[in-house]
């Protein structure tokens, strides 16, 4: 696969199954033994368990990516992101704050004859757990 078409195949990951939740996609986009490289508690392996890991994004923050950046090199594609949502549903056992939030990302893939197969990912999740009001600012009085 061209790495443009590699491209595609993660552009629609950002915008058809987690902005506009059409899990349907997932199957078309992503191999049976997808591996997740940081996966969330609970989450199970393959495309089963990347289909719970957007369902409990969207589930819980409504999100929105809006890809800043997207770099390719043979089967890698590479995202700089920015996650714009609000904290609408329970979290790994944190119940909603009613929240909005912004926070940026990087999401490395691995495709594999064009499909998802693979992910990593270093997300600000200190930034989102401040803007939660979970974890004080700093120099803040946690208010």
């Amino acid at each position: 696969m061209s790495t443009e078409r590699n491209k595609a195949v993660v552009q629609r990951y950002y915008e058809e199954v987690l902005n506009q939740g059409h899990l349907e996609t997932l199957a078309h986009i992503a191999v049976a033994d997808y591996r997740e490289h940081a996966p969330l508690p609970g989450q199970a392996d393959g495309r089963t368990g990347l289909q719970q890991r957007v369902e409990l994004l969207r589930s819980a923050f409504q999100p929105v990516f809006i890809l800043e950046d997207i770099i390719a090199e043979d089967d890698k594609v590479v995202v700089r992101w920015t996650h714009q949502g609000t904290h609408q549903g329970a979290f790994l056992g944190i119940p909603p704050t009613g929240k909005s939030f912004t926070i940026t990302g990087i999401d490395i893939h691995a495709l594999r004859d064009g499909q998802l197969a693979e992910h990593w990912d270093v997300v600000d999740q200190l930034s989102l757990l401040q803007q939660l009001g979970l974890v004080p600012q700093p120099g803040g009085n946690g208010h």
